[in-house]
């Protein structure tokens, strides 16, 4: 049956840039789109669909809202909610409750999603289907105490996880048994904010592990098939942030060997629908792959299997949804070429890749031939949750976008993605474009030699490679572009005054300021004028040494703002900030604990007017799945100006630490 008799309008039970992403499909199929926002939600995806308001409040008020979900449907008659990913995607609960108000859930049964959701149980469920899973300790209702001794049974360095939820919240590797209990406490607490339980389980850390992923599609008439592997090795604290496909890893026997492994887990739990089972393979041992969960949703990465296979995975849900059968063989099913995703992230890599958020300024996406469909060649595609004026928070995911390349080779494909990340900028929201970059740059990348713990053994070095003076360089020549000539005219035609030669510009760098000075422009117009096309740029900073940059290109954009002005360099866009005010005082301020982003307080490890130790944990802030906590800086009496719960601006002081008074100073 064609898909326009089943189905005349879906529900999008999602935001950002999923939701954008299912509504392309459905506007392919002549479906119309049915999107729901929240009062206050800046995400565009209400622009692309009929948009039915969930009202105000917070998430459980809104998006997950099986009530509202469901009124929202019937109220805009609605044959069936693609819920995305996230939210109530893995809910089987919400699952249920679409069958019952005679709703298509375009998903797998409820009951594959109860199993699945809860990672004991789905253990138990793919080793009776002789799947092999990672040696660990699994059972229902395990405390912390059971959980510590199993611990030392498996043997360290082991891997706390939750049984419910994904997307690696809660999880820790913990190297040592004196780490254990503080392990254990912190993954209680993120598990039980995330997912409304605080069940755990631990397994063995495999070494050098790789995270290897198998795309499987089931029909309602017993027919499962895989559309090979995804490698999504590149993580940071358990966070993917590239994705690929195929794997450069494994070889066509192997490739065939897990794609089965996957097949049987989808029918130990009758599954139906487009899934995702996530193995653990240890690099050298590439033939022994370890179950580790599977997803029973779409997932973030599915773009790289759509590019390499040609099969829109959004279309293959809605008709097994519709009750149609596959129409595609496991030999139908080739791999061409190689496609990589990178995830563009609201997040800060120099600072410890702390969230951000801001609203977008300005923004240009790379070019993208994203069309969808069984004829399009796809070279670039962007899948992206804002645009010009959206205002990004810390109540979401830190993802805004995705940028993903095919090519006919791995090489080729990451060249790219590069290229297409250097074309881009987004003006207004600090994002980690840059590091992906550079990451992408690395010789251990580039060879495919990947594990998981990668990023966060050369994270910091990756994200700090980069040359600030670069920056404050372009801001300056952009600066200096503008600066009207001795007569402070302007020419109309482009030309500008030559006065600009020796103008000094001031910004922030670190803790000083960085003075920049327009050394040279080029040779005077016959009119007086000069074309601002290069400049030679000196850059002063606070601690006296001198960077020179020859003939700065001008032609990039910049954008000045109140805070000073955005940058676009090839390798991230960057915030050249003007000097901040001297702050004077009568004396030295007491040691403040201030908030390195946007977030919600969510534990307090100190009473007001207590008595604390140098590096004693003072106050945790969570925001985009990051838990940041606070230490004191010195030993002292802490003083409190936050509490549990309370939503916190980047830099707002939520504590202060009044030193304890020196012992060695005479009475």
């Amino acid at each position: 049956m064609g898909m326009a008799e089943m189905f005349t309008t879906v529900l999008v039970a999602n935001r950002g840039e999923i939701a954008i992403r299912v509504a392309r499909t459905l506007d392919r199929l002549g479906i119309q789109p049915v999107m729901v926002y929240a009062e206050g939600d800046p995400s565009p995806h209400r622009h692309h669909g009929h948009a039915v308001s969930l009202g105000a409040g917070n998430l459980r008020e809104t998006y997950l809202s099986i009530e509202k979900i469901i009124e929202a449907a019937r109220s805009t008659g609605a044959q069936a909610i693609h819920p995305g990913y996230g939210f109530l995607s893995e809910n089987a609960a919400f699952a249920q409750a679409c069958a019952d108000a005679g709703i298509v859930f375009i998903g797998p049964p409820a009951s594959a999603i109860e199993t699945m959701g809860d990672k004991i149980s789905a253990r138990h469920a793919v080793e009776a289907r002789d799947v092999a899973t990672v040696p660990g300790i699994a059972e229902p209702g395990l405390d912390d105490a059971a959980l510590i001794a199993g611990a030392e049974r498996v043997g360290f360095p082991v891997l706390i996880k939750p049984a419910a939820g994904g997307g690696g919240k809660g999880m820790h590797r913990v190297d040592e048994a004196s780490a254990l209990p503080h392990a254990l406490a912190t993954a209680r607490r993120e598990a039980a904010a995330a997912f409304g339980d605080d069940t755990l389980f631990i397994e063995r850390f495999v070494t050098n592990p790789r995270h290897i992923e198998v795309q499987v599609l089931a029909d309602t008439y017993g027919t499962v098939i895989h559309l090979g592997e995804r490698e999504c090795s590149l993580q940071r604290r358990h966070q993917k942030v590239i994705e690929e496909a195929p794997s450069a890893l494994l070889t066509e026997a192997q490739r065939a060997s897990i794609g089965q492994a996957a097949v049987e887990t989808a029918r130990s739990v009758g599954y139906v629908g487009a899934g995702t089972v996530e193995f653990i393979v240890a690099g050298d041992r590439p033939d022994e792959p370890f179950f580790m969960e599977m997803n029973t949703r779409l997932q973030v990465e599915h773009p790289v299997t759509e590019m390499v296979t040609g099969i829109d995975l959004v279309e293959q849900q809605l008709r097994i949804a519709a009750g149609e059968p596959l129409a595609i063989a496991q030999q139908d099913v080739t791999l061409t070429g190689h496609a990589i995703e990178a995830r563009l992230y609201a997040e800060d890599p120099a600072a410890g890749f702390l969230p951000t958020g801001g609203t977008v300024l300005d923004v240009q996406w790379p070019w993208d031939e994203s069309e969808l469909g069984p004829d399009a060649v796809q070279r670039v595609r962007v899948d992206a949750g804002v645009e010009h004026g959206t205002a990004v928070g810390s109540s979401y995911d830190p993802m805004i976008a995705k940028v993903i390349a095919h090519a006919d080779t791995r090489a080729e494909a990451i060249e790219r993605l590069r290229a297409a990340l250097a074309e881009m900028h987004l003006f207004g929201v600090v994002t980690n474009r840059g590091f992906l970059r550079a990451l992408l740059a690395e010789p251990t990348v580039q060879a495919g030699e990947l594990d998981t713990g990668f990023i966060d053994r050369e994270g910091e070095r990756i994200a700090t490679s980069g040359s600030r003076g670069e920056v404050l360089a372009v801001a300056a020549a952009a600066q200096a572009q503008r600066a009207p000539g001795p007569s402070g005219a302007w020419a109309g035609d482009g030309w500008r005054m030559a006065g600009a030669v020796g103008r000094v510009v001031r910004f922030a760098d670190g803790d000083g300021v960085a003075t920049v000075r327009v050394r040279r422009i080029d040779e005077p117009h016959e009119h007086r004028y000069t074309e601002l096309r290069d400049v030679d740029i000196e850059v002063q900073r606070a601690d006296g040494t001198i960077e020179r940059f020859e003939r700065v290109p001008l032609e990039r954009p910049t954008l000045e703002t109140g805070e000073g002005t955005w940058v676009w360099t090839r390798d991230g866009d960057v915030l050249a900030e003007a000097p901040p005010r001297i702050r004077r005082g009568r004396g030295p301020a007491e040691p403040t604990l201030a908030s390195p982003m946007p977030g919600t307080v969510v534990a307090v490890h100190a009473a007001d007017g207590d008595e604390v130790a140098e590096g004693a944990a003072v106050v945790s802030v969570e925001a985009m799945k990051m838990e940041h906590v606070l230490r004191a800086p010195v030993a002292g009496t802490v003083h409190l100006h936050a509490k549990v719960g309370e939503q916190v601006a980047r830099g707002q002081e939520l504590a202060t630490v009044t030193p304890t008074a020196s012992t060695g100073e005479s009475a």
